[in-house]
């Protein structure tokens, strides 16, 4: 029984505080299960070409976190085993947004929690993935086209190289 209001603009990009995250979302990534070792998520993140795996609740079918490379790295830094280590005690839990969830509220989720994927996930399970640089390019076009071409700056105003500097000694 709130009264939601108008809907708000985004200072950023006014069309993208209305944009939700299924106009940019992909297929869903490679999956990893939580009782899966850390070392078979390696592998598959090699083989997949990829730098994270959405890891699923076999049970629900929904997402349960997401796994990256930089987890891996952390849990070799800590001295875990990644034969023995399970995917679960080094996921980061519950990431996942829905289909309603604004691309500028995504961006925010992924700034406070330092994500690079976020799962996108209904009642019916994983439906796909949203990366970082997608939901910049979304938040960014818009407010290109709205300020025109970028102006070449001035040539005497940009940063010399060191090389530049000696020669004009």
């Amino acid at each position: 029984m709130s009264n939601a209001g108008p809907a708000r603009k985004s200072p950023l990009h006014p069309r993208a505080a209305a944009a939700t995250v299924t106009d940019i979302m992909r297929p869903p990534l490679t999956t990893a299960g939580q009782y899966d070792h850390v070392a078979a998520a390696a592998y598959l993140m090699k083989h997949a070409g990829t730098t994270a795996l959405m890891v699923m609740d076999a049970q629900t079918g929904q997402p349960a976190g997401i796994i990256t490379q930089a987890d891996i790295a952390r849990a070799i830094a800590n001295g875990k085993d990644l034969n023995d280590g399970r995917v679960h005690a080094v996921m980061i839990t519950r990431p996942a947004v829905t289909t309603t969830t604004s691309i500028r509220d995504a961006a925010a989720i992924m700034t406070a929690r330092h994500l690079r994927h976020l799962p996108v996930a209904a009642a019916a399970g994983l439906l796909g993935v949203i990366d970082i640089t997608d939901v910049c390019r979304a938040l960014s076009t818009d407010v290109k086209a709205d300020q025109g071409p970028a102006a070449d700056p001035d040539p005497a105003a940009r940063p010399r190289h060191a090389a530049d500097l000696r020669s004009a000694t």
